[in-house]
């Protein structure tokens, strides 16, 4: 251990500070994308439309057979062209973390509309008759009787994705995105003490989901007594 110079993580404690910024900003924009596109992915699959469902489907197979950092890759290089197109500004740069937040986003709605479609499945189909019977439409049924019920009960699911969405954050520095893996990954290029600063990365990402995870399993605990 004297080999080690960990005094190489204060000395840059402020690029890790601004790294680990980005990856939260980053995580909170893709959970809450995923979540609500992945809600819309989900009525939509379960919708009796043909319309709506065949290309749901489609879309949410198509994204989850793509492995993630194929999908970074994807979006880094095809939204610029995108962009290019609507705007007219050929060539127009669009930077790492727009790209970043567009692939999260997508893939995570495809994860997360399987999750949502799994909870509204998990409502006795009594409960929307119920409703219909009370004079509510669709969306009302869905937004007042299906959706809460369904949110509780795949709420550990969901905070379990969560946690998993935090961990892949870390893919980013593919695409020279400087999250806290890219922060830590060029001090350690700049000083040599690469290892040190690996090690620094491992330890924290191990704290924060090991906390999370232990708070989902007591939040587990929880909703299993009050049922």
């Amino acid at each position: 251990m004297g080999e080690f110079d960990w005094g190489v993580i204060w000395t840059y404690r402020e690029s890790l500070r601004d790294g680990m910024l980005t990856s939260l900003k980053l995580f909170a924009i893709a959970l809450a994308g995923g979540i609500f596109f992945g809600t819309l992915l989900a009525m939509a699959r379960l919708s009796k439309w043909k319309a709506l469902s065949v290309p749901a489907a489609g879309f949410v197979n198509l994204i989850r057979a793509i492995p993630f950092i194929m999908a970074i890759f994807w979006f880094y290089f095809l939204t610029p062209m995108i962009v290019a197109k609507f705007t007219g500004h050929q060539g127009e740069a669009v930077g790492p973390f727009t790209s970043a937040i567009v692939a999260f986003i997508m893939v995570e709605s495809a994860y997360y509309s399987e999750i949502v479609r799994a909870g509204i499945q998990s409502i006795p189909r009594g409960q929307p008759s119920a409703a219909y019977a009370l004079g509510m439409n669709y969306w009302q049924s869905m937004g007042h009787i299906v959706l809460p019920q369904a949110f509780r009960n795949m709420l550990p699911v969901m905070l379990t994705q969560a946690v998993i969405l935090f961990q892949d954050t870390s893919l980013v520095y593919v695409v020279a995105l400087k999250d806290f893996l890219g922060a830590a990954s060029k001090a350690g290029q700049l000083t040599g003490r690469i290892v040190e600063l690996y090690i620094f990365v491992a330890v924290v990402f191990f704290i924060i989901c090991f906390a999370a995870s232990w708070a989902v399993k007591r939040l587990q605990v929880r909703l299993a007594v009050s049922r």
